[in-house]
């Protein structure tokens, strides 16, 4: 189970509110969300947590690039919303690599041949391959809070409710609760 918030830092404190993923499929659609909760160019938090499994958070200030820090990617590349945030960047690979890889023609057929036996018999080791490309434990900017009272140390030894932890750093646990 997933729980997504938005915390907007305002003149008042934080503002929270839930927010739906299923239509975003992009890191700038999700910057854009984030954006579009703070009309004044304020810092807003996107904060995503899978159970225990793995959390994320992404800062967005103003027009800047959003700022992302992922607990574990091997377990957010196994969730359709983690992979929002394991961008070609964040996971220091050259955009386009998998692309790459994907034109060229590595399983001997040739063009125009069915390969539908291979994919049957070979269908989860590509998924296997692809994960195991992502490192396991944290990525991205791990201090990303550091400017609110959150530490990268305390970032990175949170688990469980990591998102309630951050708020409750933030002074914003009230808010979020509202919203959960």
């Amino acid at each position: 189970m997933y729980f997504a918030a938005l915390l907007a830092r305002t003149e008042d404190g934080w503002e929270a509110s839930d927010t739906e993923l299923d239509d975003v499929e992009t890191l700038s659609d999700l910057a854009d969300l984030a954006r579009e909760a703070s009309p004044d160019e304020d810092t807003v938090l996107v904060l995503i947590e899978q159970e225990d499994a793995w959390f994320g958070v992404v800062r967005v200030d103003g027009e800047e690039d959003p700022r992302i820090y992922v607990s574990d990617a091997a377990a957010a590349a196994r969730s359709s919303y983690g992979e929002i945030l394991l961008t070609d960047e964040l996971l220091g690979r050259d955009p386009g690599d998998d692309d790459d890889l994907d034109a060229l023609d590595l399983d001997g057929t040739e063009d125009g041949e069915s390969d539908d036996d291979k994919d049957g018999a070979e269908g989860g080791d590509g998924a296997a391959g692809a994960a195991e490309a992502v490192p396991h434990g944290p990525v991205g900017d791990a201090e990303v809070l550091d400017d609110l009272g959150v530490s990268e140390k305390e970032l990175r030894s949170m688990s469980g409710d990591a998102v309630g932890e951050i708020a409750e750093a933030l002074g914003a646990s009230d808010v979020l609760e509202t919203v959960r």
